[in-house]
């Protein structure tokens, strides 16, 4: 049986909680509810210890860096931790480390401004939370923005625009990693059917 593949949440002080949550819950459904698909999700933190997110909402990631798994997948979710991400060398090769190794790198609302300041989206179409348009831009003129978009898969990297749109992302990872048909199953399980009242 082949060996299975690991998708990586990365967390950090700050992360907006649906960002990392929803893609969760998506992509934690279809691995435990299916196995032989040979997927399975973790979360993991640059540090040891809980991570807080964005709004209040504690968290304890079940890897460092360090000791954490090979990524087959890597998930960047956004929030306002990411600007000093954005800055952070160290996290800024990392990213750029899971780049040459794993086989796809997403992000979900501002985790693509990382992506942007570690030169992983020169050239390239991306998006990102609709508040953030400008700062993506900024960070690399060479990006071609996607205002409207709720997801840009460009073959090995995946951005989507804000919060809620992660949880489109993660079905549409399941569907590319797995089957279409897997995905239209998540999304009835999960009951996400947007209908917003407002």
């Amino acid at each position: 049986m082949p060996e299975t593949k690991v998708i990586g949440i990365v967390l950090f002080d700050g992360v907006e909680e649906l960002d990392a949550v929803g893609p969760w819950e998506v992509l934690a459904y279809w691995t435990l509810n299916h196995p032989d698909d040979g997927y399975r999700v973790i979360t993991l933190a640059p540090t040891d210890g809980v991570v807080t997110c964005a709004k209040g909402l504690r968290i304890t990631p079940d890897h460092t860096f360090a000791d954490a798994p090979a990524l087959d997948v890597v998930l960047h979710p956004g929030g306002r931790g990411t600007r000093p991400l954005s800055r952070n060398r160290e996290h800024l090769d990392w990213v750029r480390a899971q780049s040459g190794r794993a086989e796809l790198m997403t992000s979900v609302c501002t985790g693509s401004l990382v992506y942007a300041a570690a030169g992983l989206l020169r050239g390239r179409p991306a998006t990102t939370h609709w508040a953030s348009l400008d700062e993506l831009a900024a960070l690399d003129a060479t990006i071609k923005i996607d205002e409207n978009a709720r997801f840009v898969d460009d073959v090995d990297v995946v951005t989507s625009a804000g919060v809620s749109a992660g949880i489109d992302l993660a079905l549409h990872l399941v569907s590319r990693l797995s089957f279409p048909y897997r995905a239209v199953g998540v999304r009835r399980a999960i009951q996400y059917d947007p209908q917003p009242p407002v």
